[in-house]
């Protein structure tokens, strides 16, 4: 049997990396997946490769997870459509690299928005259909939020990922009494089309960094998405409050030049 049949589960963020996998993975397990993306035609892309591959989505839309009033409607429109929301997945956000010394605040205000202010927004509104179901909530936070990095600099990822796993353990204490759980999954070093772009480019800062990973190679979108399916499904259901670390070990040993 599907581990998530007819569950009804919001996935922001879909257009591509990680969303895209996990909108496709939780469809084909049977969750009813309504998604959302900033990049409305990116979020479509998906949902026809979804169909094609014989799991179609319940619905996509344009989702600008930092606006209240596009959070609202997403929200309720699935809601409405449904009657209920039993999954929650803020995986959606956006990062702007830098160091104390020379990140502009705009930098900052936006990482924050995009990481932090997004999972407030998104799971404040989904707060009292998350309480009837008692349902479940999967924050992305990072080892970035965990640890500082001597080869990256990022301020204000650090800030916000620091702050989504704080969070987290709060909606968990705040959501216990309604039976919500509140989980987040710390992804390290993932191969993901955003990453290829950036950090894990030919000539990027952490492209030679998989041995330093005990398991000795990065990871995959798939591998995060799958620790994502356990945290919605029934097979969690004592779990709550907890930091998932998906790193290959990464944050297990010292390598402090190369902490990303």
């Amino acid at each position: 049997m599907a581990r998530l049949a007819g569950k009804v589960v919001l996935i922001s963020g879909i257009g591509r990396g990680m969303g895209a996998v996990a909108a496709g993975r939780f469809a084909e397990q049977g969750a009813l997946v309504v998604g959302g993306d900033l990049d409305e035609a990116a979020a479509h892309g998906t949902a026809k490769s979804c169909e094609q591959a014989g799991h179609p989505l319940a619905d996509v839309s344009g989702l600008d997870v930092t606006d209240e009033q596009s959070v609202r409607a997403w929200v309720e429109s699935a809601a409405a459509h449904h009657g209920r929301i039993d999954v929650l997945y803020n995986n959606a956000g956006a990062v702007r690299f830098g160091r104390i010394a020379d990140q502009p605040f705009a930098d900052w205000r936006f990482t924050l928005s995009a990481e932090l202010d997004s999972v407030f927004l998104v799971t404040r509104q989904a707060w009292p259909h998350l309480a009837e179901s008692k349902g479940s909530i999967i924050n992305v936070g990072s080892t970035a939020g965990m640890a500082g990095s001597l080869a990256v600099g990022r301020v204000a990822h650090t800030a916000s990922k620091g702050g989504v796993i704080a969070v987290t353990r709060q909606l968990a204490a705040e959501g216990g009494p309604f039976g919500i759980r509140a989980n987040s999954i710390s992804p390290g070093l993932i191969e993901t089309e955003g990453t290829a772009e950036s950090l894990l480019r030919p000539d990027g800062p952490m492209a030679r960094a998989a041995a330093h990973i005990p398991l000795g190679r990065f990871g995959s979108a798939h591998e995060v998405v799958d620790v994502a399916l356990f945290l919605a499904s029934d097979e969690s259901a004592y779990v709550s409050g907890a930091n998932i670390t998906v790193d290959g070990g990464w944050s297990c040993v010292l390598n402090a030049p190369l902490a990303g």
